[in-house]
């Protein structure tokens, strides 16, 4: 079950993962293409025809491709969820779930409620010279509904896009075939964020609505959210005309340990991202017996999930997940810092003395009590954490995604015509006469 490995076979096995922008066309993928276009179109081409037909016709477009992509017939006016409706999820959704969002909610607000960047400003150098900090207007989050739903991802993004100060956050989920609506935990995890508007649109069709806008949906500043490789696709072919997030990749999860860790927990930890979608799981420990001791807690533990739940463990451990022996705990935390995973979870003995060693990861959760998966959902911090290797210039997402910084220039006269000489020269160093002629016009004639 788990693949049990050298560093060196590790490396080609296991380490070396695909470029983030390398599009692996699937099987289902060709299908849906097919199914929708009558034609076998690569993903980007499919991706860039929706987006222009929601760019040219609106909301007809978007009616038009729920239908021919979900299989749910839209009227216009059931775009935007009601009041009604969301109100109504509550009576969908057990007593006990809502209040574990609530309390989820909480302690994601509380977390990003400490002010990280502040306008500020200066008169050291001539006049008044500084920063102002502004909350984006508003903010898009897209919430996929396939596999699962993702209430956490939604509380994730858009209690912190509140607590920037964000003046409208908006949802896109797709619509169930049964209801017409998003799913009633999504409209209930919308609805504890305090979004302004929910709509029941999804796919690439969402995200360019969002983009673009249409006669329901006003077009936003930044988009936000997970989703398949089409919606991943579209993000990307949308930034510029809207901020985005990120380019979310398969989700990982390294595990550094040693001898102390328990390896019933160990496992339990890598079987959770493993039951994502394309997930990967990698332990990296100086001790072969923990890493045995790993392999039989699989065994038992996966033949205790339910259907699709333990395909999918079996996949990733099959294909993607596994264990790497290192030479000693210092190689390990060395091996896991150049992954640069999205998850880095330090089930060591004194996990406080390696913090320091760790420059690139998404999150590091120190210590065997501070598991992957109460990250994912009660700790506080935002689970939106870089993939696929980009934990090396990217960051979990906080506050600092929805604000952005306007510089002010006011000098006083003195201060212009002392920096009048050095920015003509070098004006004119670059060829940029009328550039210069704008500072020469402002100089007092002989």
């Amino acid at each position: 079950m788990l693949r049990i490995m050298e560093l060196e076979e590790a490396t080609e096995a296991l380490l070396r993962r695909p470029p983030i922008d390398e599009i692996v066309v699937t099987e289902g993928m060709r299908r849906r293409t097919v199914a929708a276009f009558g034609e076998d179109l690569h993903p980007e081409e499919a991706v860039r025809r929706i987006l222009r037909d929601v760019r040219a016709r609106g909301d007809a477009a978007l009616v038009e491709w729920t239908q021919r992509l979900d299989g749910v017939t839209l009227g216009g006016e059931q775009i935007e969820v009601s009041d009604a409706d969301i109100a109504a999820a509550y009576d969908r959704v057990d007593s006990e779930v809502v209040a574990a969002m609530e309390r989820a909610a909480e302690r994601i607000a509380r977390f990003h409620a400490r002010p990280v960047a502040q306008s500020w400003m200066l008169t050291e150098l001539g006049g008044v010279l500084g920063q102002l900090i502004r909350p984006l207007a508003r903010v898009g989050v897209y919430v996929p509904a396939g596999a699962a739903p993702l209430p956490s991802s939604l509380l994730m993004t858009a209690i912190v896009a509140r607590q920037a100060g964000v003046e409208e956050v908006v949802v896109c989920s797709p619509p169930q075939r049964e209801s017409r609506l998003p799913h009633p935990l999504i409209l209930v995890a919308a609805d504890i964020a305090g979004v302004d508007a929910v709509y029941a649109v999804g796919g690439v069709q969402a995200i360019g609505a969002m983009a673009y806008g249409s006669e329901t949906i006003e077009r936003v500043d930044k988009i936000c959210g997970p989703g398949n490789t089409f919606v991943v696709l579209a993000k990307r072919q949308v930034y510029g005309v809207v901020g985005i997030d990120s380019l979310p990749g398969p989700t990982e999860t390294v595990i550094v340990a040693d001898e102390s860790a328990h390896p019933a927990w160990v496992a339990a930890d890598m079987m959770a991202q493993a039951e994502h979608t394309a997930g990967m799981a990698l332990l990296i420990t100086p001790s072969r017996r923990l890493a045995e001791a790993v392999n039989a807690q699989l065994q038992s533990q996966i033949a205790d999930l339910p259907e699709p739940n333990r395909s999918d463990v079996r996949d990733s451990f099959a294909h993607r997940s596994g264990a790497v022996i290192a030479e000693d705990l210092a190689e390990a935390v060395a091996l896991a810092d150049d992954f640069a995973p999205e998850h880095l979870c330090l089930s060591v003995k004194d996990a406080w003395a390696w913090v320091d060693k760790i420059g690139n990861a998404g999150g590091v959760f120190v210590g065997e009590h501070s598991y992957e998966v109460l990250g994912d959902y009660v700790a506080g911090p935002s689970h939106v954490m870089p993939t696929g290797g980009t934990a090396r210039f990217a960051s979990p997402l906080n506050v600092l995604d929805f604000v952005r910084v306007m510089n002010v220039i006011a000098l006083d006269e003195a201060t212009a015509q002392r920096l009048a000489p050095v920015a003509a020269k070098l004006a004119e160093a670059e060829g940029l006469y009328a550039h210069a002629n704008a500072i020469h016009r402002r100089q007092p004639r002989p």
